[in-house]
């Protein structure tokens, strides 16, 4: 009896063993596994991405068009052969500008949009095309943009990217791509950035005069600036709500709290409640520093510090601005948007719907959509194939042989 337990008890580690051997793996099955495992990851975000582009999809007459057509030769991945590091070296470079900066996801919204607005997504908004000549405006110094940032943190990206591939990636895709990764930082939803846009060759003084919509437009201007480049009154909406992160000039407020349109009242239809956090705010914002700068300031130093210069989160009781949620819609319905264009969208009954839509659940909503709206701006107008260039120095073109 013992020894047949013996024997029983020799078999089953004999089993055992070779069931553990069995189930080990030699490193390049490991390897191979690993590799399946990104291909089914790049698979779904590919997937991901062109059931976005589908849905966003939208011609300027309000119908679906093809994905082809509105991808307009931009590509998924379009630098896994020439330069197959490019997204990773954007999105580490931009982790680490995030961490110094970590109100520069706004910066580069704006940027983007106002680079996207005027004749597409060409990075043309960098541009010193004037060759020397003071007489000739470039589209970097019309007013709308004298107060944009980011311009330095995309050079310090392109760098990067050319000291792996020199002259491969356009300053035109660091910019898309670094701004969905600054999204992402700043807690906002992933949305798919297809590459391939090359740089224009000339820079928009005067178009981006006109056609940046301002912050004392009135909803029918806004509407039609938007309508311009094929966005629907959700989409404007939505898009509106990248307000809801980063901070806003005083400039571009003081009028609505002392002389609102030459009246010598504050406008109307701001709260009264927060008109005064408005006017404590900005009190001390015309003095200036020694240097002549205007120093930062949050809602809560107010009363110690000569900025010029208020988050967003100076509008919310319910966060400090900082998150990517739907606080700036639910500031609208209580009289509490920061810009004269913003608290417009209550003043018309259908953009007035979709604030009240925005705002109504924990955000999901407003993520879902400006995941879709962001993947249409980030593909107005792009340059591909043989148009355009790939500028070596955002700021400049690059000679022609």
């Amino acid at each position: 009896m013992a020894k047949l337990m013996k024997r029983k008890t020799k078999a089953l580690i004999a089993i055992f063993i070779i069931s553990v051997i069995l189930s080990l793996k030699f490193p390049s099955e490991i390897e191979e596994e690993e590799r399946a495992k990104r291909q089914k990851l790049e698979n779904e975000e590919k997937t991901f991405s062109v059931f976005l582009q589908r849905e966003s999809a939208t011609s300027t007459r309000g119908g679906v068009v093809s994905l082809s057509d509105e991808l307009h030769g931009l590509e998924y991945d379009f630098y896994r052969q020439n330069c197959p590091q490019a997204e990773s070296i954007v999105r580490s470079t931009m982790a680490r500008i995030y961490m110094q900066q970590n109100d520069i996801s706004f910066g580069l919204l704006r940027l983007l949009f106002h680079d996207c607005f005027i004749k597409g997504c060409d990075a043309s908004v960098f541009l010193d095309d004037s060759n020397g000549n003071k007489n000739r405006s470039i589209e970097r110094q019309a007013a709308p943009n004298k107060t944009l940032r980011g311009s330095n943190e995309i050079d310090m990206i392109k760098e990067e990217l050319d000291n792996a591939c020199p002259g491969v990636v356009s300053c035109a895709d660091t910019l898309a791509l670094a701004t969905r990764d600054a999204v992402v930082l700043a807690g906002g939803p992933f949305y798919p950035v297809f590459t391939g846009r090359r740089d224009s060759t000339q820079s928009y003084f005067d178009e981006a005069m006109d056609e940046i919509p301002k912050p004392n437009d009135n909803i029918t201007r806004t509407l039609f600036l938007f309508s311009r480049r094929g966005f629907d009154e959700r989409e404007t909406v939505n898009l509106l709500g990248a307000h809801n992160v980063g901070k806003i000039s005083c400039d571009f407020i003081r009028n609505r709290l002392t002389n609102f349109s030459g009246t010598g009242q504050p406008d109307a239809s701001v709260d009264h409640d927060f008109l005064n956090e408005l006017r404590l705010a900005c009190q001390d914002s015309n003095r200036t520093n020694h240097d002549g700068t205007v120093a930062s300031m949050t809602s809560r130093e107010t009363r110690n510090s000569s900025s010029a210069t208020i988050f967003q989160g100076l509008s919310a009781s319910i966060t400090s601005g900082a998150r990517f949620d739907n606080h700036y819609y639910q500031n609208l319905l209580g009289g509490r948007g920061l810009l004269f264009a913003d608290q417009q969208l209550m003043a018309d009954e259908n953009t007035a719907r979709f604030v009240a839509v925005y705002a109504s659940d924990d955000g999901t909503t407003f993520r879902r959509d400006f995941s879709r709206s962001m993947v249409k701006m980030s593909n107005l107008g792009v340059l591909t194939g043989t148009l355009g260039q790939v500028r070596n120095k955002c700021s400049f073109p690059t000679s022609q042989s």
